[in-house]
């Protein structure tokens, strides 16, 4: 019944303890006409007497009985409900569903669930790999709290007035292609952390030229995920051809292969050349940090004041910079 509510099932466990409507008064720490027109305003509610008076005090009735069995029972989900929000506050308890794109889960990614493991080990992290477009849907339909993603210039994003995202920094993009030098950058060395706006290693020489696109207008190109894909065909069309895109794949790891192959060139975030290892016969070169793409991180919109949520941006915000 929506006239019930938890402080008249105390009222009433107490009056049956007490015997009497001033005595559970006391009890309770209430005044007692108070809990004469708490009763009274009830029996008018639910429409049944809750009490009988008469000379030697109070009883229930069946109706009142009833109730005050309910009230040891509601007290306890109570204290229950308090214990568990406050743990959830303290991060004693809960949990984050986290989404992130393929080349930041071997980033990225790890650097979050260890700080969420160390900061939140009462909370539950779990994590799915998808690519910007379906982590976003995952977001939507509240399949998971925070989403890793990705943009370039240029993307035709509509916005959404229920989701926040907050940048995370620049992923610049590299020519792969067949030769026999490679970047100096960390690229080149497996494991080691890539920053997001640069090269740890710091600004590149003259020698590092950066390579124009146009020159590689007859080259068999590699592609990758449609939002990759989408993104070499707008920088192509902005050096004046359409590339020719002979292989697909959204795996670094294969596409460095089918360099190696001479089977190709392709454009690779330097994220995902971080975990990938490079063979020497493969040159990894610079291009025009235009063509970057922007790192975010998106949650619901008010999301952030959930603590385990708060924790999960903390931790991304957190790995991000160690990368930079």
């Amino acid at each position: 019944m929506d006239d019930l509510d938890p402080q008249l099932l105390r009222v009433l466990r107490a009056v049956r303890d007490a015997g009497s409507i001033s005595r559970a008064a006391a009890a309770l720490g209430y005044s007692q006409p108070a809990v004469s027109q708490l009763l009274a305003r009830a029996e008018r509610r639910l429409g049944q007497d809750l009490v009988l008076r008469n000379a030697r005090g109070v009883t229930l009735t069946e109706a009142g009985r009833v109730l005050a069995e309910h009230a040891l029972s509601v007290e306890a989900a109570l204290t229950a409900a308090r214990e568990d929000l406050a743990a959830v506050g303290g991060l004693a308890r809960g949990r984050v569903r986290i989404a992130g794109f393929p080349s930041a889960s071997s980033t990225l990614v790890p650097s979050v669930l260890a700080t969420m493991a160390r900061v939140a080990p009462g909370v539950t992290t779990s994590y799915v790999e998808a690519e910007p477009p379906e982590a976003i849907d995952l977001l939507r339909r509240d399949e998971v709290d925070v989403a890793v993603t990705f943009t370039y210039v240029g993307d035709e994003v509509a916005p959404d007035p229920t989701l926040v995202s907050r940048a995370l920094g620049r992923d610049p993009l590299r020519l792969v292609r067949p030769g026999g030098t490679r970047d100096p950058g960390p690229s080149a060395a497996v494991g080691r952390p890539v920053a997001l706006g640069g090269d740890r290693a710091g600004t590149a020489s003259a020698a590092d030229a950066v390579v124009d696109l146009a020159s590689l207008r007859d080259a068999r190109w590699i592609g990758g995920c449609p939002r990759c894909r989408g993104h070499l065909l707008a920088s192509c069309a902005t050096a004046g051809f359409t590339p020719r895109i002979v292989l697909e794949t959204d795996n670094a790891a294969a596409v460095v292969g089918l360099v190696a192959a001479d089977l190709g060139v392709a454009l690779l975030p330097r994220l995902a050349l971080a975990s990938t290892v490079i063979p020497p016969t493969v040159a990894v070169e610079r291009v025009d940090d235009e063509l970057a793409r922007r790192v975010e991180v998106v949650v619901a919109r008010g999301a952030d004041r959930v603590p385990s949520i708060r924790a999960a941006l903390d931790a991304v915000v957190g790995a991000a910079a160690q990368l930079g």
